[in-house]
């Protein structure tokens, strides 16, 4: 399948705001603030950011310039209702851009929505549940084969038919009732969690809650901060995220520009992989194998100079996404996307699958 790379920026700003469509006595129609997040996905030329390697800055510059007047302001009197999804949309009418692929906004950690390439609007809310398990069949010796727990991470992404058609109260009520069941549960013990892996409660959540949410469009379900499953209702596909603490230096930018020196970044690398589910172990790959047969690739890079590594042209993040994928093609066959972060939310994203790059970050 023929690549795709985009680039990722993120921004965060503080403003106040007021929604008083809201219901009555509804505490968001109360004048109020949050800590937002505007995230933006685009396709960006080298010659646009000014050379090979600068895509990732220039992107993010021209994100905050965009969300700059709505920095610490009331944003009642930016735009009318300034509900996340208006806000997005505000976003991207104000950014004069070719090639984006989404623009999101966050409003809280757990929340937020995010617009695609033609405008729809995915809404989406993270729930959290604590909960222990077990994978019965998992080999002799296996650490998941212990009774262990999880502080569960659960996200729910729904398509939103037109403006303001979704919203997280909806998801919040619609999830109410599952919640209170795997919440401080031993999930074995519950009907259809009999192998709760990661995938299997990805799907359990999906068939519970797509009939009252027939919008749905994605359930999300992570174990920990780095790894987790999604699942759309056809397929299965999972993550897996490792921390590098590298030096780098761009060799193309121009003489004086301080990203020609060598400095470093911790950066974010996240594995995305398809692959059909396992009928018996109820999983696609175990997330120990992959970073298991990852570890070869990752020695080479952590606590490394990059911009070293042999056949490596110049040490941007597309170039490492994609030579990273040329290392480990054949360990990880199922691998078809990678996410490396330079700083966070801002790097880039490489994609080859046939599913191109899916909505979820």
């Amino acid at each position: 399948m023929p690549e795709r790379l985009l680039f990722a920026a993120e921004v965060p700003f503080e403003a106040a705001r007021g929604i008083d469509q809201l219901p009555a006595g509804h505490r968001a129609r109360r004048v109020h603030g949050h800590s937002f997040v505007a995230r933006l996905r685009a396709d960006v030329a080298p010659q646009q950011a000014g050379f090979a390697g600068a895509e990732v800055d220039w992107l993010r510059q021209r994100l905050a310039g965009c969300v700059q007047p709505l920095d610490y302001r009331l944003l009642n009197d930016c735009l009318e209702q300034p509900t996340d999804e208006r806000l997005a949309r505000w976003i991207r009418a104000q950014l004069d851009l070719p090639g984006i692929e989404q623009v999101g906004l966050c409003s809280a950690p757990r929340q937020g929505v995010d617009l695609d390439r033609e405008g729809r609007a995915h809404v989406w809310r993270g729930f959290r549940f604590e909960a222990a398990h077990r994978l019965p069949r998992v080999a002799a010796g296996h650490k998941c084969g212990r009774m262990h727990g999880h502080g569960f991470e659960v996200t729910l992404h729904v398509v939103a038919p037109r403006e303001g058609a979704a919203d997280g109260d909806a998801l919040q009520r619609c999830w109410a009732p599952l919640h209170a069941e795997l919440d401080r549960a031993c999930l074995n013990d519950l009907p259809g969690l009999e192998n709760p892996t990661s995938e299997v409660i990805a799907g359990l959540v999906w068939r519970r809650l797509q009939p009252v949410l027939p919008a749905l469009s994605w359930v999300t379900v992570s174990e920990t901060e780095t790894c987790g499953a999604h699942f759309d209702g056809r397929r299965y596909r999972i993550w897996t995220e490792l921390s590098l603490d590298s030096a780098v230096r761009l060799g193309r930018a121009p003489a004086h520009d301080p990203r020609r020196r060598i400095h470093g970044h911790t950066y974010r690398l996240r594995l995305h992989l398809n692959a059909p589910l396992d009928q018996v172990l109820g999983w696609t790959i175990d997330f120990g194998d992959v970073k298991e047969m990852f570890r070869p690739v990752f020695l080479k890079l952590d606590h490394q100079p990059l911009h070293e590594l042999p056949g490596l042209a110049d040490a941007d993040a597309a170039s490492l996404a994609r030579w990273i994928r040329d290392q480990v093609a054949a360990e990880l066959p199922a691998l078809d996307r990678i996410d490396l972060l330079e700083t966070r939310g801002c790097g880039a994203i490489l994609a080859w699958g046939g599913d191109g790059i899916a909505l979820p970050a």
